[in-house]
């Protein structure tokens, strides 16, 4: 999606932080006019801030969407239309984490992660594609590698990353059709304030884990030592701007070197018995 002439205009979800606030500020610097969406957009002074200081501010507009809401889908897609007259790409962005087992998770709160993780994705993805064959676009969703390999405690947010992987690995070939360009973008552990999104109190979880407790503080001791070296937002990003600026995207990307083995592992392991040892291990 060429940069140059007047701008494209791409909408990006989940941007009052981490991964969805890098790309807004990366994307603008590409020479993007940046639709940046978020569901609070009382919550926008930090990005607002990044773009001034990245002196692309003219080109990051903030406008309210939230990914569970289909009026709010709608309105949001209207007023881009109207202002700008066309939608170039759209990064779907948008989430929120959840840890547990579902013992102890209630069926509703398995439906509300796959609510804002998966069928968030769904409902903007559907509102927007008539836009996006229109102007022969980029459809860009942000996943996880837990979209590719299953982890410990995290069975109802690895559920709604996979279904995601599936539904765009469905996707993509109907909408080359069209001429829509599919990406998906795999992080693994970014140092963003996604981890606060999960709104546990691992304490509380611990003691209310009852028999899983052992295997919780493992699994607990174990993410907090791989966040130590996590990957920077603006470095999860740059694969989002890659994805949104390449004469033809890859369809799947991740993020990091250790992301591109840590997938690779599940490629390769057609009995599962790879993978089942190595997160076994993380709650051992």
């Amino acid at each position: 999606m060429s940069t140059t002439g007047t701008p494209k205009t791409v909408l990006i979800t989940g941007t009052s932080s981490g991964i969805g606030l890098a790309a807004a500020v990366l994307a603008a610097q590409a020479g993007l006019r940046v639709v940046a969406t978020m569901r609070d957009t009382t919550k926008a002074g930090p990005l607002l801030r990044a773009a001034a200081e990245a002196g692309v501010e003219e080109l990051v507009q903030v406008k309210r969407l939230d990914v569970v809401d289909p009026a709010s889908i709608d309105a949001c897609l209207a007023e881009v239309l109207a202002e700008h007259g066309r939608l170039d790409a759209v990064v779907n962005n948008a989430g929120a984490g959840r840890v547990g087992t579902i013992e102890q998770d209630t069926v509703e709160d398995v439906r509300a992660t796959m609510e804002v993780n998966f069928f968030g994705v769904v409902q903007v993805t559907r509102a927007a594609m008539p836009h996006l064959r229109a102007s022969r676009g980029r459809l860009i969703t942000v996943t996880s590698v837990g979209g590719v390999i299953g982890q410990p405690f995290n069975e109802a947010y690895c559920a709604a990353k996979f279904a995601v992987e599936g539904f765009m690995e469905s996707l993509a070939p109907v909408a080359a059709t069209a001429g829509v360009a599919v990406t998906l973008v795999e992080p693994g552990a970014v140092a963003s304030e996604f981890v606060n999104t999960i709104g546990v109190d691992v304490p509380a979880l611990l003691a209310a884990a009852g028999p899983y407790a052992p295997a919780l503080e493992t699994y607990v001791a174990r993410t907090v030592t791989s966040f130590a070296g996590a990957q920077t937002p603006a470095e999860a990003a740059a694969p989002v701007i890659d994805a949104l600026t390449a004469d033809e995207p890859a369809f799947r990307v991740q993020t990091s070197d250790w992301a591109r083995e840590f997938v690779g592992l599940k490629l390769t392991d057609l009995d599962g018995s790879a993978v089942q040892a190595m997160t076994g291990a993380w709650v051992g």
